[in-house]
């Protein structure tokens, strides 16, 4: 018997550019993707922020300010969406504040996030307004609504130019003890399915976990809003209480596994961006000094740059090398009409309310004004 030692294997290095490409080599296309995604994490500034900050200094004066944020988001999303500037602001804010991060349905269910919100039991959010039931006339633009938008910088550049802003702070401005703070773009919508769409009769029947609006327009092909809470979603397919997803683009259906359990993806967005916002309970809100408050709006900016890049690159890559759903698409015809019934969907919503039509007449002129101006526009 040899009195060598027998060692383990040697695991890659990662450091070794060889080793490392060997590695990438064994990966499927959609893995490489999400790989280099996930690098991106560290490279486009929160991360780097959060990371490269000295270990926060505690005022030894007075205790930090404690927060609680939940987000609509499951832990896997979250890690992109919400974290990086959670992260960032908790290093940056220098042991005087310490926000805790809870991700979908783990504090309150996501449909009560507005009311806990409001009593105080959280002190902030991050939501679309009408996943979260917000009391007021425009929360029905919050999360998908149809053909608003085209591309994710739409629908920040009609907060900023368009009169959204105004209109977003004026509805909230009206309820109790709740702040808007900032709205911001994900990801287009896509319809993800066990069993393919190839024309508007194949939705007829199919339950669907969607967002409230972008249902309740679908619904009129057929389609089936269904709740669940988001952790169980992939579940919920493989037993066949879902037939699929209308809540997302090919980054989130990737990134959270529900891609491994549909086969196919329908290529017609229904709309270019999902709109979502932050919200803080007003009197949480008003006890933080304004130089933490224009570090926590900071951060949210940050966020909404980094959400942009990561869904705008991911969204082509994975449409195009993503290997685990095949791509359908509707007949030019029957498209033609979903686009032709949105347009009466928009008047429908428009007669709701003054405000929800100066919200609907904000997304025409808009419509109007990329069509005029043309390449690189429309």
């Amino acid at each position: 018997m040899s009195d060598e030692i027998e060692r383990p294997a040697k695991r890659p290095d990662p450091s070794n550019r060889g080793e490392r490409r060997m590695t990438e080599k064994l990966l499927s296309p959609s893995e490489r993707i999400l790989a280099s995604r996930r690098k991106f994490l560290k490279t486009a500034g929160l991360g780097a922020a959060a990371t490269t900050l000295a270990a926060p200094y505690v005022n030894a004066q007075s205790a930090p300010i404690k927060w609680r944020l939940q987000t609509y988001s499951g832990a896997p999303l979250g890690a992109h969406v919400i974290k990086p500037q959670i992260d960032a602001f908790n290093a940056a804010a220098n042991g005087e504040m310490e926000i805790e991060l809870y991700y979908a349905d783990q504090l309150v269910p996501t449909a009560e996030l507005f009311r806990a919100m409001q009593a105080g039991t959280i002190d902030a959010v991050q939501s679309d307004d009408a996943t979260m039931a917000s009391p007021v006339d425009i929360s029905v633009f919050g999360g998908y609504f149809p053909f608003n938008t085209r591309f994710s910088l739409d629908l920040p550049a009609m907060f900023a130019y368009y009169g959204l802003n105004d209109i977003w702070a004026e509805a909230y401005g009206e309820v109790e003890n709740v702040t808007w703070l900032s709205a911001g773009a994900w990801d287009p919508l896509h319809i993800f399915t066990k069993d393919p769409i190839r024309s508007l009769a194949d939705m007829n029947g199919k339950r669907v976990f969607g967002v409230p609006t972008a249902g309740q327009f679908l619904s009129r092909y057929g389609l089936v809003p269904v709740t669940v809470p988001w952790d169980d979603v992939e579940v919920a397919l493989q037993t066949g209480e879902l037939d699929g997803v209308a809540w997302c683009g090919f980054t989130e259906a990737y990134e959270v596994g529900w891609a491994d359990v549909c086969n196919y993806a329908l290529t017609n967005s229904v709309t270019g961006a999902w709109c979502g916002s932050y919200f803080a309970n007003t009197e949480s809100w008003n006890k933080v000094p304004p130089h933490l408050q224009q570090l926590f709006r900071s951060t949210i900016d940050q966020s909404h740059y980094y959400r942009n890049v990561w869904y705008w690159g991911g969204e082509a890559k994975l449409r195009v090398e993503g290997e685990k759903m095949e791509l359908t698409s509707l007949p030019a015809e029957e498209w033609a009409q979903v686009v032709a019934d949105a347009a009466g969907f928009w008047d429908e919503i428009a007669a709701s309310s003054p405000r929800a039509g100066k919200v609907v007449q904000a997304f025409k002129d808009y419509a109007a004004t990329m069509e005029k101006a043309g390449y690189p526009y429309r």
